[in-house]
């Protein structure tokens, strides 16, 4: 018979694997690599994401390290841009090609308009233009479409990107400063990440976790097959649904009743996107709050290891404002936490600027 791990010890692993329940003294580029990436299509608010994983962050760091190319942003999983190391950007992308693909053939702006194309044709042509330098999507388009001009020009610049590993060139992505989405080609590699290892990290930074959980984070499907022969090397689990769940045996999961600090997520930080049953992290207050009044995506702060609150942030001349919204009633220890965790944060994203925090209520 499997163990059975409730909510909260699932709530406890997971939050453990993702530096959450402590900050971590690792190198930003272990960390990424841990986390199997970090998702980033938005410039700049993923780095709070690694502020609050990590002790000390320093951005301005980080943001060397995407100017030297030692961190790219390029689509990965679930065909969005993810932050990933320049060692492990070639091995996941091959892993996960096939959802490119299939992105490509079904998108509602694209697929049609690329249908019947030589793609092959159309990614070697694009190749000696992305070497000249970087090429917004645009750009990259116009050109290509002089070749074929019976075809839109973004559908050709988007089945390069699906094909080739296009980067986003700096300054797009460097903290404290800005740039056009201009592409660049990744050169130097092939080999894809067997899909026996992309599971095995998938479970290090968010497992235990179903076949299914595994497939919504990559986008890939047909995982079983992949999954189950692994058994002998995994440690299986039920959660309160019978749902079997794999794991890493030696991987952390600590008691159910260990304190989870206050931290603050950005609008699309992995640990809300990457499981088909969210409810380890998300509430149900969370999730009917933005589906009332469809808003864009949230930035969440996690209160005892779940989304209690959402953040926003506002700048003008001289201030900045960080906003939290609760979506239920705070404790007053909860209150301080969320207080004292919010005056970190505005250090970090605004340390020239007066800060002002405004803590609503329920």
């Amino acid at each position: 018979m499997s163990d059975v791990l409730g909510p909260r010890s699932l709530n406890r692993a997971t939050l453990a694997r993702q530096f959450l329940l402590e900050r971590t003294n690792r190198p930003v580029p272990d960390v990424v690599e841990h986390l199997v990436g970090m998702q980033a299509q938005t410039p700049h608010s993923w780095y709070v994401g690694l502020w609050s994983r990590i002790a000390g962050f320093r951005p301005d760091a980080t943001a060397e390290l995407l100017t030297d190319g030692s961190l790219v942003r390029l689509a990965l999983m679930r065909s969005t841009i993810h932050l990933v190391t320049e060692r492990d950007a070639h091995g996941l992308r091959g892993a996960v090609q096939p959802v490119l693909d299939s992105d490509l053939m079904v998108n509602h702006l694209h697929g049609a308009a690329v249908r019947g194309l030589d793609l092959d044709e159309v990614v070697a042509a694009a190749r000696p233009v992305l070497a000249e330098r970087p090429r917004t999507q645009k750009e990259l388009g116009a050109l290509l479409q002089e070749r074929w001009p019976d075809r839109p020009a973004g559908a050709l610049a988007y089945a390069v990107r699906n094909r080739l590993p296009l980067v986003q060139a700096p300054p797009r992505g460097v903290w404290g400063r800005s740039g056009p989405i201009a592409h660049t080609y990744l050169d130097g590699g092939s080999d894809s990440v067997p899909l026996t290892t992309l599971v095995h990290r998938y479970l290090a930074a968010f497992g235990p976790a179903t076949i299914k959980d595994v497939q919504v984070w990559s986008g890939l499907t047909h995982l079983r097959e992949v999954v189950e022969p692994m058994g002998d090397r995994l440690r299986i689990f039920r959660d309160e649904h019978d749902r079997v769940l794999y794991d890493l045996p030696d991987a952390p999961r600590p008691d159910p009743d260990t304190p989870a600090p206050v931290r603050f997520l950005y609008d699309f930080d992995n640990l809300l996107l990457s499981h088909a049953d969210r409810s380890r992290v998300l509430t149900e207050e969370f999730q009917r709050v933005f589906r009332a009044r469809q808003s864009p995506q949230p930035a969440a702060v996690l209160v005892d290891g779940t989304t209690a609150a959402h953040w926003t942030l506002e700048r003008d001349r001289a201030t900045a404002t960080l906003t939290v919204r609760p979506h239920r009633p705070l404790t007053g220890d909860e209150t301080d936490a969320v207080a004292s965790e919010a005056a970190g944060l505005l250090k970090f994203v605004a340390p020239d600027l007066r800060p002002e925090l405004r803590l609503q209520s329920a």
